[in-house]
């Protein structure tokens, strides 16, 4: 019998795979779901013992496991938050995003992907996750994508190596670890990965915000819309998270393509073009006084 400690566990367990995308169990053979039937499968006698040692297994498992080994998206949420909301210095962000252990994210991933460029510039990058080369690197946008960024950016003399904060930029990412094979984030992934993003947006205090791509164009402006309908207009950027101050000042944001996009979709880059104009006439317009 499973007792209840072990219950809990194993249903947290389970909640947990859940949250992160997880909804079926690879075996061997391929089984037809519409015909298979496991009792008769295999004799009676054989299936039963099978069945017993998978219990006697997943019993001695969840009994080796530390009480929070697994944390289910809702706690892993508020730890997210606890963590964000201590963390009072770039530093203390980055190492508390490395220490937290509520997205699966991390065991798949090379390296933590964190920010490049300079924390004082005037103008936060924001994209949605780390591909294959910013994972080796640890830097975000350093692949193919991030050197057409850099020439976008270039075409309006803003640059990720530049320390004069008038035409410097500072880049960071919804998520800080790689998806394998670079598919796109899950909701759960993204949600408890806000907290993290907005508190980085907090401490570099940016007076413009560019949301490259759906994924954080939609994440951090709170909606549903499709980056075609989100971008060609300025936002009001406020934190999401509840908890991350609701009296704070709004942040102009812009929402563009991200680069990977327009690698695979070249004609879109015109629409970039006119993304990238109406920022520098922003920040003509405004910053530069």
């Amino acid at each position: 019998m499973v007792n209840t400690q072990m219950r809990s566990k194993m249903i947290t367990a389970l909640q947990w795979y859940a949250d992160q995308g997880v909804d079926g169990c690879v075996v061997d053979n391929a089984i037809n779901k519409l015909t298979f039937k496991p009792e008769e499968s295999l004799p009676s006698p054989v299936y039963e013992k099978l069945h017993q040692n998978i219990m006697e297994q997943a019993r001695n498992t969840v009994e080796a496991l530390p009480d929070r080994t697994f944390l289910g998206k809702a706690e892993a949420c508020e730890e997210a938050l606890r963590l964000a909301m201590q963390a009072d210095s770039l530093e203390a962000l980055a190492q508390a995003i490395k220490n937290f252990e509520g997205i699966a994210l991390k065991k798949t991933a090379g390296n933590m992907v964190f920010s490049a460029g300079n924390p004082k510039a005037r103008i936060m990058l924001v994209g949605e996750a780390p591909e294959a080369e910013e994972d080796r690197q640890g830097l975000p946008f350093v692949g193919e994508s991030g050197q057409l960024l850099d020439r976008i950016l270039g075409c309006i003399d803003i640059s990720r190596n530049e320390n004069d904060p008038q035409k410097s930029i500072y880049i960071s990412n919804i998520l800080n670890w790689r998806p394998p094979g670079n598919r796109t984030p899950s909701p759960a992934e993204i949600e408890v990965s806000l907290p993290f993003i907005e508190r980085h947006i907090q401490l570099v205090k940016p007076k413009v915000l560019i949301l490259c791509g759906g994924v954080a164009a939609k994440a951090l402006l709170g909606q549903d819309k499709s980056i075609s309908k989100l971008r060609n207009c300025w936002h009001d950027y406020v934190p999401v998270t509840r908890g991350l101050g609701d009296d704070v000042e709004p942040i102009p944001a812009i929402a563009t393509y991200h680069p990977s996009y327009l690698l695979r979709t070249p004609r879109q880059k015109k629409l970039v073009w006119a993304d990238m104009l109406a920022l520098q006439n922003f920040c003509q317009k405004n910053l530069e006084h």
